[in-house]
């Protein structure tokens, strides 16, 4: 079967939840027995987030082939089991730059480069990159209908539909329907200007997506269908819900997923959404509530870590436990304060990072958490504070660091390696400090040996792992007898022995301390078993504290 194309372009504003749409729409196509892959299209010049501030855009999410991509393919791949990397996200900036790079080797034999036809079938040519690699892709339009630098991905989306037909192509309008509490009744106006401004481009959407607080009545909906010039079953109630993971039934019950296969002329089996409907049993009947600690320092803006927040969530639901995150700004609360606030929760997680603002504040929780026995969750720069706080508490190294906070520390605990094996390739990896920023870093997913007996074995289940690392800095090797020595378990290494990549902590009910980042392949239908495991022994402190 050939590939078929899904397009979803947004309206009237942004943060409706067009990534969100799209993995629903995902999921009830898995449903129904087909397979489908995923394309996000971000119209910014950056040529990938790598190295965009998280207060602005929110998380980096990392692919296991070392992608660096818009958080939205985190969305895809939570609901789905589609697996994406390096062709399922392109922004302008990527785009662009293939461009200019074939230009200058003159592959266009000098003629005038232009948006249209060259940047505009680059796009075409990374969309078509799909092709028989799923039975539906989904590709989703970053941005608003209006934005001037998404219109070459919306010329180009249109001329697809010339190049591929009708019956392959379908395009999805999210938009908004307000409630207008003044006038007590909801506004139409918003979406037809939404729809008018595409129609301008040339694109007529097939189906709308309507968000909205409530309900759209029947009325409202063939008043849409009239003026947008779409057929009334194909405007979808898109409303608001308490939990992200209910919408895919939601979009069921709107027949969104039927109203697809009929416009594509395809033929699949009823869905089956009961891992969907026992998922949401056990959302809206949790049988206990536990409060974790997330010491960081974009703890302001929670799409900034919102893969560890699903993977918290996840967690949770796996052990029928609500979970409440207290969100701690590592900047702002030290001493009795940061003390005062942890001792009110059953767990501490301290997340990855980059810089040194909110260093402190970190390893004090880390102390906090060893010294009472508190569940302990360290995730990549997590990791490395707690190697540093147990090197200078307990091990009695005074100035142990990272050289990333202090380049010329004399007890580099943590250090910037130079090269390593990368299992991948086959083949030594150097840093070279004067390259991009992103080409100092160690990206994607890599195996890692994990000893028996351990917090980590214990919780999943088998010996060797791959998971997702996206960082510079690892555990300096001159250090490992001493604090080995201090209480520090070497959980999981590399095959060659050479990382350590999971560090536990003696005598201590939960310390784990990761090099990677387990939240990147956490799904609420198969949780991450570090985060299971973390929330259940969070979950046992509160018992046994009678809290």
């Amino acid at each position: 079967m050939r590939t078929k194309f899904i397009f979803i372009t947004g309206g009237v504003l942004s943060s409706l939840g067009k990534g969100l749409a799209a993995a629903s729409l995902g999921a009830l196509l898995e449903a129904r027995g087909l397979k489908v892959t995923f394309q996000k299209l971000d119209p910014y010049i950056n040529v990938d987030p790598g190295t965009m501030n998280p207060f602005q855009h929110g998380e980096v999410f990392v692919t296991d082939d070392g992608a660096e991509t818009d958080l939205d393919l985190g969305h895809y791949e939570r609901y789905t089991q589609a697996e994406l990397g390096q062709k399922n996200n392109y922004t302008s900036g990527k785009i662009y730059d293939t461009v200019i790079r074939k230009e200058r080797r003159g592959d266009y034999l000098g003629g005038t480069v232009q948006v249209i036809p060259h940047i505009t079938d680059e796009i075409k040519h990374a969309i078509l990159q799909l092709e028989g690699d799923a039975d539906i892709a989904i590709i989703e339009i970053g941005g608003t209908v209006g934005d001037i630098e998404g219109l070459p991905f919306l010329e180009a989306i249109r001329q697809l539909r010339g190049d591929l037909g009708k019956e392959n192509t379908l395009y999805i309008h999210v938009t908004y329907v307000p409630f207008i509490k003044a006038a007590g009744e909801l506004k139409t106006k918003p979406t037809q200007h939404s729809v008018k401004e595409l129609r301008s481009i040339g694109i007529q959407p097939d189906i709308l997506v309507c968000r909205t607080e409530g309900d759209l009545s029947s009325d409202i909906k063939a008043k849409i269908a009239l003026f947008c010039d779409v057929k009334e079953e194909c405007v979808i109630s898109a409303k608001d819900v308490s939990c992200i993971y209910e919408v895919p039934l939601r979009f069921h019950e709107e027949g969104l997923d039927e109203r697809v296969i009929q416009s594509l002329n395809m033929w699949t089996r009823a869905p089956i959404l009961n891992p969907w409907k026992d998922l949401m049993v056990k959302i809206n009947d949790p049988h206990h509530k536990v409060r974790i600690a997330m010491v960081g320092k974009y703890v302001n803006l929670k799409e900034s870590y919102k893969s560890l927040n699903e993977a918290l969530f996840h967690g949770g639901v796996a052990n029928r436990s609500e979970v409440e995150i207290d969100f701690l700004n590592s900047e702002e609360l030290t001493g009795e304060e940061l003390r005062s606030r942890l001792s009110k929760c059953n767990g501490i997680l301290v997340p990855g990072g980059f810089g040194t603002r909110g260093i402190p504040g970190k390893i004090e929780a880390i102390q906090y958490a060893r010294e009472h026995k508190v569940p302990f969750f360290g995730i990549c720069l997590g990791m490395q504070l707690a190697v540093i706080e147990i090197a200078r508490n307990v091990a009695g190294i005074e100035n142990a660091d990272s050289t990333e906070f202090t380049p010329s520390t004399p007890e580099p605990v943590i250090y910037l390696m130079k090269e390593w094996f990368d299992y991948r390739k086959n083949r030594i990896e150097r840093r070279d400090e004067n390259t991009d920023l992103g080409g100092t870093m160690r990206l994607g997913a890599y195996p890692c040996k994990l000893k028996d007996g351990t917090i980590a074995y214990n919780a999943y289940g088998v010996d060797e792992i791959f998971e997702r690392h996206r960082h510079r800095y690892e555990f300096n090797n001159a250090y490992r007898d001493v604090l080995e020595k201090a209480g520090i378990i070497y959980a999981g290494l590399s095959p060659d022995g050479e990382l350590v990549e999971i560090i536990e902590l003696k005598d201590h009910p939960w310390f784990l301390g990761c090099q990677f980042h387990p939240e990147f392949k956490s799904r609420p239908l198969s949780p991450h078993p570090l985060f299971v495991s973390f929330i259940h022994a969070a979950l046992n402190n509160k018992l046994e504290n009678g809290a």
